[in-house]
């Protein structure tokens, strides 16, 4: 029986086939894995760069590009035909012989670089300094180091970045720019999946590297592990490294915290945690997240996420006001009032809830009868936003022991007050960092860095935490700002950049409209009537992500609003509605609209 890998680019083709072709490609798979008679076989490609690549016809005038050795096939793609051919014969497949990941080169387009590389290579080269030894030691392919040695300068490395794996060209990129060897072998160390295994690296063997690359690789047994690998989202299967690393960690000692930049995969690190800590942990696990909304928006997508309806149950969802509910509810026998005569206050129910669980439990009972924690792990999403009372409660709802709390957070996307260090909390984390945005083209990331002011905010560390070293992971559109004289033909506008959009085939779903407050959101909907879009305010959009995003009334007087005289107050208010704004902006997957009717915002770059 044939061992059949799927690469993350197969089911998004194959999602785009026709319906017809998509149902026979999906059946001759099912064979294929099966092993039967009317399977599809490997075909030889003629003049293939790499000889284990070759061709699986799945349906009428397409193919499967698959990379083969032995039983194992990695199925990379699903084209017309002649596409197939053309993809099969232009790339070359290796494994990195330092980290074990696979690597796919455009060698093909490499092939026609190096005549120009050569014609312009000086007399010294860029990386000269360096022996052969070092950069073979930093994991650059040996068949490739001639060629690299041509280059002349930083702008060389960075034309080659589309033909090169990207664990080629990080280290590359680091020297280029002036890096140490140290610097550079930090940079490919990042797209190590996991920790090191005992033993050397076998360069021949294209299943272990499979299972070190799950950002490349998902392998299917069955029926059922292929549709699911086929109709889930990217983001429930393939993990990129660093995300793989955090999420997959067997355990951590301490608290660990997680910064990220907007789009870097936060959340979804965040729920892969939990679902990895519901399989595999010591008890109940809590995702607990800034609002309701963002609750019910996890708890779908853990439904998802894990299969295993058992292993689900042990994963709550909920934020932190609701915990503090139920906790108070749950001693006192009743649903304590919100509102009325005997009210009380979120922030009173809180403090009653931590009461509550210092007098249940006791600190000196967390290493000595953990179970006695209404929890055993507890998952922070949108840490940012916590307040120092609500930490708190999260610290005592979960015993002081390995793996505890694993909290993600951007300071940068704060929309409340709260500024709290974990450290003088009692949470001594751990920290790591995410760099790389997914979700964010690198055109929208550049302005939202610009609109945000790219610069330090304080909050979940010691100190501050800047936005310097994003980046992201391909091109797109660059934001589109509108200026109009009247609210109403703002809103015109409006209505004929959606009527565009939904032209263009974008689903009225993956479209937002959003406004800083609700009554010009409301506005907007009915502006749009019959478009199947509705309105929303800025903070309505936290934590969710849409194909196109359309922000309206972006304007001086209204982002930011009236602000208080008080300086200091006036700060923090004015770097609030920053945040806000910025929130709003970083939910676009691929295209950005601001308008404003009069002078625009302040926050908007020039």
């Amino acid at each position: 029986m044939p061992r059949l890998a799927i690469g993350p680019e197969f089911p998004r083709e194959l999602s785009a086939l026709a319906q017809p072709v998509r149902r026979d490609a999906v059946v001759a798979l099912r064979r294929f894995l099966l092993n039967v008679a009317g399977a599809p076989h490997a075909e030889r490609v003629r003049g293939a760069r790499d000889p284990r690549v070759a061709t699986l016809r799945l349906a009428a005038g397409h193919r499967g590009v698959v990379v083969r050795q032995r039983d194992v096939y990695w199925l990379r793609d699903v084209l017309p035909d002649a596409e197939a051919w053309s993809y099969a014969r232009r790339h070359r497949y290796g494994v990195n012989p330092v980290i074990g990941v696979v690597e796919e080169w455009d060698a093909e387009s490499l092939e026609r670089v190096e005549p120009a590389l050569r014609r312009s290579a000086g007399s010294s080269g860029l990386f000269d300094p360096i022996c052969d030894g070092d950069l073979l030691g930093l994991g650059l392919d040996l068949h490739a180091l001639p060629l690299f040695r041509l280059i002349t300068t930083e702008a060389d490395v960075a034309a080659l970045e589309p033909l090169l794996p990207p664990t080629q060209y990080a280290p590359l990129a680091a020297l280029a720019r002036g890096g140490t060897l140290a610097e550079a072998w930090r940079e490919l160390d990042a797209w190590r999946a996991a920790d090191p295994e005992s033993g050397p690296i076998d360069t021949d063997d294209l299943y272990a590297a499979l299972r070190r690359s799950p950002d490349r690789a998902a392998f299917v047994q069955d029926k059922v592990a292929l549709e699911r690998v086929l109709d889930a989202p990217d983001w429930c299967t393939f993990l990129d490294p660093p995300q793989h690393r955090l999420a997959r960690a067997a355990r951590y000692e301490h608290p660990v915290l997680v910064i990220g930049g907007a789009g870097t995969g936060k959340t979804v690190l965040a729920l892969h945690r939990a679902a990895h800590l519901a399989a595999r942990g010591a008890g109940p696990v809590l995702l607990v997240t800034f609002s309701q909304s963002l609750a019910d928006e996890l708890s779908a997508k853990l439904d998802l996420l894990i299969e295993d309806e058992v292993v689900r149950k042990r994963v709550e969802v909920d934020n932190v006001e609701r915990l503090a509910l139920r906790i108070v509810a749950d001693a006192e026998g009743r649903r304590p009032a919100l509102v009325g005569p005997g009210a009380r206050s979120l922030a009173e129910l809180t403090d009653e809830a931590l009461r509550l669980l210092s007098i249940s439990t006791g600190d000196l009972l967390d290493d000595v009868d953990p179970g006695l924690k209404p929890y055993r792990h507890i998952v922070v999403d949108e840490a940012q936003d916590i307040s120092a009372a609500q930490w708190r409660l999260l610290r005592a709802a979960v015993p002081r022991a390995r793996d505890d709390l694993f909290i993600v957070g951007d300071p940068h996307q704060r929309v409340t007050d709260a500024r709290v260090a974990l450290g003088a909390l009692g949470i001594p984390a751990v920290q790591h960092t995410l760099k790389l945005s997914y979700r964010l083209p690198q055109e929208v990331l550049s302005f939202v860095v610009r609109l945000r002011g790219g610069g330090l905010s304080s909050g979940l560390v010691a100190g501050v935490t800047d936005m310097y070293g994003l980046s992201a992971t391909r091109n797109g559109e660059r934001p589109l700002v509108r200026a109009y004289d009247t609210l109403e033909a703002e809103l015109a506008g409006l209505r004929a950049t959606v009527e565009g959009w939904l032209a263009d085939g974008v689903p009225a779903g993956e479209i937002a409209v959003g406004a800083r407050h609700q009554r010009l959101a409301r506005r907007a909907g009915r502006a749009l009537d019959g478009l199947g879009v509705r309105g929303a305010s800025f903070p309505q959009l936290k934590g969710l992500e849409f194909e196109r995003v359309a922000l309206v009334g972006v304007a001086d007087d209204v982002v930011p609003g009236p602000l208080p005289e008080e300086p200091q107050a006036r700060a923090h208010a004015l770097q609030r509605e920053r945040s806000i704004l910025f929130v709003a902006c970083t939910r676009a997957r691929s295209m950005l609209y601001i308008s404003h009717s009069g002078r625009g915002s302040p926050f908007l770059p020039l």
